[in-house]
């Protein structure tokens, strides 16, 4: 019997850039500074909690829509923090993590023919959904200046259409570590203005804001929190990636539309950790420390950086630093990032990768979310530089 030919509706997309830097790293014994996630543990008062939980039973579907309890204390945190009122009953939705969030987002408001604005470098899992979801992916490159990675908003706005439906953001940024501030979204609010365009906000490293720097969340804006699916993630700021727990807080109007898609997607998300996240919230101060906790790394990190030839790149958010290479090599990133990883066993993902066009700038991405013996070992090897 011959097999049926087969081709998805991403016949361009490949294994992902992180999992062969990741590979790569471990077949060279390379620190991995690429792929971002913590190589410690978590608070062990957070494991109590999921293990209580699921002692006490809740081992079973919960709600489709997320737990009550967890619902609530999200509600709660989102208003103490940044001043908007979410119905924790219609306007927020527990998902299976960030990326399920932005992927049911997409897919519910970007029809066959929308367009959807995606500012560049960004996240991976962005032009794939859109494409998924039959729309057109726009991208918008930032600009590079003496202060790093700025959005060049009348850019933003010379690429919207009469088919843009969707505009995408990510503040604190990934790869670039940059983050937006209350004018930026004053821009963007202005951009937005006529009927018709929807806002996704990626803000999954909103507590990871350094220099007093406060986070600008779509949320604390009132003209685009009412267009908005704003969106985190508990596997960021609790350390515990591998949970896949995140959440999307929305109008109740475009909440109905998200939990459409919702209910068929994933249904529901793991119950014992829902309600153990829940108890583990009644605490504020994992969260209002994780800034101070991060920039101390950050810090670390970059005044090793800075006695290489490296050049340092803002990193005012987020748990990436971005260093300009070239006055080391004049490799391409990929390239560069692989005689890293091989040659002095440190691994980093080229921001090539974060472009649909692979735009090539000479910056590659390190993550420093690591214990400060794996940092010191990373710094000691790139002294060579």
């Amino acid at each position: 019997m011959t097999t049926p030919a087969l081709q998805s509706r991403l016949p361009s997309v490949g294994t992902t850039v992180f999992s062969t830097m990741s590979a790569l790293a471990s077949q060279h014994g390379a620190v991995n500074l690429g792929q971002g996630f913590p190589d410690f543990g978590c608070d062990p008062r957070l494991l109590d909690a999921v293990t209580e939980a699921m002692r006490a039973g809740h081992n079973q579907y919960p709600l489709m829509t997320g737990v009550p309890a967890l619902r609530e204390a999200i509600a709660a945190k989102i208003g103490a923090l940044y001043g908007r009122g979410y119905d924790a009953a219609s306007e927020i939705t527990i998902t299976a993590g960030a990326t399920q969030a932005l992927t049911t987002a997409i897919l519910c408001c970007v029809h066959p023919g929308d367009e959807a604005i995606v500012v560049e470098p960004a996240y991976d899992s962005y032009a794939p959904a859109i494409t998924l979801a039959g729309g057109v992916p726009v991208p918008v490159e930032m600009e590079i200046g003496e202060h790093g990675y700025a959005v060049p908003w009348q850019r933003v706005a010379a690429a919207v259409t009469t088919r843009t439906r969707l505009i995408v953001i990510n503040s604190p940024h990934n790869p670039t570590g940059s983050i937006l501030r209350r004018a930026d979204l004053d821009q963007l609010a202005a951009i937005v203005a006529g009927p018709g365009i929807l806002i996704l906000s990626d803000e999954v490293y909103e507590h990871m804001v350094y220099d007093g720097e406060r986070h600008a969340s779509v949320a604390s804006h009132p003209q685009l929190a009412a267009r908005a699916f704003v969106v985190s993630s508990f596997g960021k700021t609790y350390h515990v990636t591998g949970w896949k727990v995140g959440y999307v807080a929305a109008p109740a109007a475009l909440t109905a539309e998200f939990r459409k898609v919702h209910q068929y997607n994933v249904f529901t998300v793991n119950t014992p950790m829902q309600h153990g996240l829940a108890a583990y919230m009644a605490d504020p101060q994992p969260y209002v420390g994780l800034p101070d906790f991060y920039q101390r790394k950050r810090d670390l990190f970059r005044a090793g950086l800075a006695q290489t030839r490296l050049r340092l790149l803002p990193a005012d958010g987020t748990y990436f630093q971005c260093v300009d290479y070239r006055a080391v090599s004049g490799m391409q990133e990929a390239q560069f990032a692989q005689w890293l990883t091989t040659e002095l066993k440190v691994a980093a993902i080229p921001v090539s990768a974060f472009y649909t066009s692979q735009k090539e700038s000479g910056i590659v991405r390190f993550c420093f979310a690591k214990q400060d013996a794996t940092l010191q070992l990373a710094l000691e090897r790139l002294g060579a530089l």
